[in-house]
């Protein structure tokens, strides 16, 4: 993202503001509707009041970057949509010319953050999906950067925990599908020449780096899970009258006119520094995971056992 050119010329009275065309109030300032040829190449077309842009309106500039939206004494501000000149866009909330409250924020390489802003900057809870990836972030964040509790969630797998500065820190785990997680935490290392491939002489970075305590497996309760499926259905089941289809008629008529609804509510993307250490923490993990559950019979073994059995039932009816 970039916000070059998003900044827009101010139209107050005076040498050089263009050309207009609409409406204007008693004293002759531009009011109500109209469209304006600003001196620089830029344009706007929407609403005026006393002179500024004020409530809906379009402003387009020489770059190619646009904004379609809200606007309060000649600023972005409300619910509005940004187009930059490298084609990321920025759909949800402003004030005062910043991106500020929930909105999303569409980069050009295909990531996509969902969440709260403040001053033009990832800024509260908000989720980062990773285009090439595929994988997750949920958390908090501050002033842009991860910060705080989040869940880093991949394929197979999801780190929780706390991040600092953008980087994982401290105690952690990795839960796994197949049925384990892995606790640890991360410390701060220095990275070795060999790592960064760089000379003695260039600056040596810190990096956070996995440390593995344990690996244990994940019990569900069956009976838990049982007992909640029951009060599932109980608390689901459909009332005994016909004011049960006029609701489920009313909550259709409430769906359709949720989907036919627009959509308004993303400055760099983002990159995943734990993917090296994903890719080595899932291999231990498999690996000590079929270690304890060796001693179960495989399937196949489990086949062959039952191959041999019916051959003896054979042999005897024989």
């Amino acid at each position: 993202m970039s916000d070059a050119g998003s900044d827009e010329l101010d139209e107050e009275q005076g040498q050089g503001v263009g050309t207009y065309a609409g409406e204007r109030n008693e004293l002759g300032e531009r009011h109500g509707e109209g469209e304006a040829n600003l001196p620089n190449g830029d344009t706007y077309k929407g609403s005026y009041e006393n002179n500024k842009r004020n409530g809906m309106g379009t402003y387009r500039f020489t770059n190619g970057a646009r904004y379609i939206g809200e606007w309060l004494k000649n600023k972005k501000h409300g619910q509005g949509v940004f187009i930059y000149p490298d084609g990321s866009k920025y759909d949800g909330a402003w004030v005062e010319d910043q991106r500020s409250g929930k909105g999303f924020y569409y980069y050009v390489n295909g990531d996509v953050y969902e969440g709260e802003w403040q001053n033009h900057k990832r800024h509260g809870q908000g989720a980062y999906i990773y285009h090439d990836t595929g994988s997750r972030y949920e958390g908090t964040w501050k002033e842009g950067l991860r910060e705080g509790y989040g869940e880093l969630i991949h394929r197979n797998h999801k780190f929780v925990g706390k991040f600092r500065d953008d980087k994982p820190s401290g105690q952690g785990k990795y839960i796994f599908d197949i049925g384990c997680m892995q606790t640890g935490d991360y410390i701060l290392v220095e990275q070795s020449a060999d790592e960064r491939g760089a000379h003695d002489d260039e600056e040596v970075k810190v990096i956070p780096k996995w440390r593995a305590k344990d690996i244990r497996e994940i019990v569900l309760d069956p009976i838990e899970d049982l007992e909640k499926s029951r009060e599932f259905e109980v608390e689901n089941l459909p009332p005994e009258n016909d004011d049960y289809l006029n609701e489920e008629e009313g909550e259709e008529e409430a769906l359709n006119q949720s989907i036919n609804e627009p959509t308004v509510d993303r400055t760099s993307p983002l990159g995943d520094e734990t993917e090296g250490d994903n890719a080595a923490v899932l291999e231990v993990v498999a690996e000590q995971h079929k270690l304890r559950s060796g001693t179960e019979a495989t399937s196949e073994e489990t086949e062959d056992m039952g191959e041999e059995e019916d051959e003896e039932e054979e042999e005897n009816v024989e």
